[in-house]
């Protein structure tokens, strides 16, 4: 009887310890004795609405500085739009510090979603989304190849005042881009970079020899590529160009082709690339 009396009193006097801790702890009293008063935000906001990201903290803040729950405020405030990362954390006696880092929009990936500086996807919905980003298509897995060939393709192509506005990886592995002047390019599978380098070469020297505006660019062939230029811009009835135009180019001993359209395409052959032809074609507008 004795042993049962003293195992009831230690009982007791453990739960009389413990029960204000665990009250304190689970927000059950104190609150009121220490409160979290001052909320710091850390961070550069430019896009995160800094009374979103107050409203979405004072709840847990409410249970004061020993009952917030540190784990389910972060939670929260990574799901806010534009938050890339979350950290909250508590500083004697009354502060609750939110550090917020935003995602930095690179580009568009798809109709829905964006693309961050690091890589990371999120969704474009509830956001002002900035003008002028690039629109990227492809395996979400392939992210990191479009970023390496996007940024090559735009050192290329600045010079001649020149950007780059989509880029394309299908499921057959095929690349394709737009560029600012409305011109398509067809890179296809294989040695994309390598086709679309020697492209960039030629083209100031294609856009001098013709001043119309051209409508895409498929650089698929192994020895050569088919431009097809907008018919709208060219004078008179005259499709293709002359080859005898472009400096160091002279004609092929190939006749002129027929393309599928019906409109005939001249072949020319170029000095600077042996075996390299490109075919001018003229495109319905």
């Amino acid at each position: 009887m004795n042993a049962f009396l003293r195992l009831v009193a230690w009982l007791l006097a453990l739960a009389l310890v413990t029960l204000p801790v665990v009250a304190v702890i689970q927000g059950w009293v104190g609150a009121e004795r220490w409160p979290l008063r001052t909320l710091r935000v850390v961070g550069d906001l430019e896009r995160v609405d800094a009374a979103r990201l107050r409203a979405t903290v004072m709840p847990y803040a409410h249970r004061g500085f020993f009952a917030v729950r540190l784990e389910d405020a972060q939670a929260a405030v990574a799901k806010l739009p534009w938050v890339e990362s979350a950290e909250v954390r508590k500083q004697w006696p009354d502060v609750l510090i939110v550090r917020v880092e935003e995602h930095r929009p690179f580009a568009w990936w798809g109709e829905d979603q964006l693309l961050s500086e690091r890589g990371r996807f999120f969704p474009s919905a509830d956001v002002a989304v900035p003008k002028g980003l690039p629109r990227f298509e492809g395996p979400v897995s392939r992210s990191s190849d479009l970023v390496a060939l996007y940024n090559e393709a735009r050192a290329l192509f600045a010079p001649m005042g020149i950007d780059v506005q989509a880029l394309r990886l299908d499921a057959r592995g095929s690349w394709s881009m737009t560029l600012s002047n409305g011109a398509e390019l067809l890179l296809g599978r294989d040695d994309a970079r390598l086709r679309l380098a020697r492209f960039a070469r030629l083209l100031p020297q294609l856009q001098a020899q013709d001043p119309r505006t051209l409508a895409r660019a498929d650089l698929r062939y192994t020895n050569g590529f088919a431009l097809t230029w907008r018919e709208a811009d060219a004078p008179g009835k005259t499709i293709g160009t002359p080859a005898s135009a472009v400096p160091g180019v002279e004609p092929n001993a190939a006749p002129q082709q027929a393309n599928p359209a019906g409109n005939t395409a001249r072949v020319a052959h170029l000095k600077t690339f042996p075996m390299f032809h490109f075919r001018s074609t003229a495109l319905p507008t």
